[in-house]
């Protein structure tokens, strides 16, 4: 993509170039009633071209920041909303331990009676 915007520019400054040496003529441009300029057409030409092109640059060059920022945002909300429902919600649960697993007299239930104490 880039050669072709080198050939773009590189055939418009040739096309001006071949402009500027067949229409090298003084003209005169009446700004007000009483001010003229005396200029030659070429130069007439490159600043017409560039009071059309330099505003509608800082246009596209704006538009392209703010949606820049705005993508880079939303990027940043959507990692930020991935990354908050892999992590556990609440405390995590301690798995229970392979002894007490084993071991059912060792599990503390206070609802049934030891059949050691007579009571």
């Amino acid at each position: 993509m880039q050669i072709l915007r080198t050939v773009f520019w590189a055939l418009i400054l040739f096309g001006l170039l071949t402009f500027s040496f067949f229409n090298w003529d003084p003209v005169e441009v009446n700004l007000w009633s009483n001010l003229v300029l005396e200029t030659k057409v070429p130069v007439l030409v490159i600043v017409s071209f560039l009071l059309g092109l330099i505003p509608t640059w800082l246009l596209h060059r704006g538009t392209k920041w703010r949606l820049t920022k705005r993508i880079s945002t939303l990027e940043n909300a959507a990692r930020s909303n991935a990354l908050a429902r892999h992590e556990p919600a609440g405390p995590a649960r301690a798995a229970p331990t392979p002894d007490a697993i084993k071991d059912p007299a060792a599990k503390n239930d206070t609802l049934t009676p030891a059949k050691d104490n007579p009571a």
